[in-house]
């Protein structure tokens, strides 16, 4: 996989579009960086809920089928919740496949597996990564005095965390 150097993707802008925005320049920068690594993990979340979703086999076929799904849409919003804000501080949301592969945060998804259980261990641990990342831009947020993006941040939290209880709920029967 090439590097974001190799894809001449910047980390971080030192040019924006104008706005009106009152946020300083400077921390509507510094969170595009966050808010870009962010937006790639949701769009790699979407894609491994739906390689689940495609893939799923056994008895809870059905239940795990629409499950993952569901994950799969909910985590979309979260990538277009991350990319409207990048573009109201007045940069570019990078959301293609090749700068996603290239920024994720997430663990790859394993392509041999089939069975429900080891679909649900796969998901949940994307999930789990993917709220552990969540949280760290909820602090980064607020540290750079952005509570709106904080808020995003937090929003999204909740619902990677219900997703991940909806998930993990599967295999905790089986002790």
């Amino acid at each position: 996989m090439k590097s974001l150097k190799e894809l001449d993707i910047p980390k971080g802008k030192d040019q924006i579009f104008r706005t009106k925005n009152t946020l300083p320049e400077k921390v509507r920068i510094q969170m595009e960086v966050v808010l870009q690594d962010r937006l790639a993990d949701s769009i790699d979340l979407v894609i491994q809920a739906k390689q689940a979703h495609w893939n799923v086999k056994g008895p809870s076929f059905i239940a795990l089928h629409e499950l993952f799904d569901k994950i799969a849409e909910e985590s979309e919003s979260y990538s277009d919740l991350i990319a409207e804000r990048i573009t109201q501080f007045g940069g570019l949301a990078e959301g293609t496949i090749r700068i996603v592969a290239a920024r994720t945060n997430l663990p790859d998804y394993p392509l041999i597996v089939t069975t429900g259980k080891e679909h649900v261990e796969a998901l949940s641990h994307a999930l789990a990564t993917y709220g552990e990342l969540v949280r760290g831009a909820i602090n980064q947020a607020a540290e750079l005095n952005d509570p709106a993006t904080a808020d995003i941040f937090t929003e999204i939290s909740r619902g990677v965390d219900k997703n991940l209880w909806f998930i993990e709920a599967h295999n905790q029967a089986e002790k």
